[in-house]
């Protein structure tokens, strides 16, 4: 594998403070969080796969804003069908127990992601879509990375890539990664690397101090570090789509 799979601190962090500015509609018949840019346009996009938090989670949806504030029209669709890992746990939950019971396959989720990218290039119109996949949603940017589904691709700390989806991309993908990451490894950085310096498409991997897996995502912006780290993993996404999308 490219990563190993999930683990404790897929849901481990802080939950950061804000008001979202996006709504909740139906795409593609999926539950989702939608927010336009300040002119409206839909012709750059922006499909993010979250973390196993998923959709509800204000620390993806804070992102998404950003995005929006930069131009792009972002979707994050509920790929766990309103049941992601809680973000309170029950006693005796934990994100193995819930992986083995509840976390949806890539026979769910493959369809799911189509139907929202059809919609998302028919009546919304978006002529060019980049994907963001935080943790578990890296394998999905990894999965789409094709022509037709997706123009350019980023994710953070990504989970449970395949060897063989990583070689199957056509098309550019950027990478943040953290120093501190059982799943993201240093072993498994270096394997992404020799994978990618195979292939014909762009890339790019930033290797960010200080920070651990899901940085991105759940940092403590307490931290000026991790709070420095989260914010250039997101400049990051922004100038590769900026230059990919456009």
């Amino acid at each position: 594998m490219a990563s190993n799979k999930p683990g404790k601190c897929c849901t481990e962090g802080v939950k950061h403070e804000g008001i979202a500015q996006g709504e909740f509609k139906t795409v593609g018949g999926v539950r989702s969080y939608v927010i336009y840019p300040e002119d409206k346009s839909t012709g750059k996009a922006i499909l993010i796969m979250t973390d196993v938090l998923g959709v509800d989670s204000i620390n993806v949806q804070l992102i998404a804003d950003q995005f929006a504030a930069n131009g792009y029209f972002t979707v994050i669709p509920d790929m766990f069908n309103g049941n992601p890992y809680p973000q309170n746990p029950a006693p005796g939950v934990d994100i193995w127990s819930w992986m083995k019971s509840d976390m949806p396959n890539t026979d769910k989720l493959d369809p799911l992601l189509d139907e929202v990218l059809k919609e998302m290039r028919g009546s919304y119109e978006c002529k060019k879509v980049g994907s963001v996949g935080y943790c578990f949603g890296g394998k999905y940017v990894v999965r789409t990375l094709k022509p037709g589904k997706i123009d350019a691709g980023y994710t953070a700390h990504p989970s449970f890539v395949e060897r063989e989806e990583l070689e199957g991309i056509l098309g550019p993908l950027s990478i943040s990664a953290a120093e501190t990451d059982f799943i993201f490894s240093t072993e498994k950085r270096h394997e992404t690397e020799d994978i990618l310096l195979k292939l014909e498409s762009p890339y790019q991997i930033n290797l960010y101090s200080d920070v651990k897996h899901g940085f991105a995502v759940r940092s403590d912006l307490a931290n000026p570090r991790e709070k420095f780290a989260k914010e250039q993993a997101f400049f990051q996404a922004v100038h590769w789509f900026d230059h990919f999308l456009k």
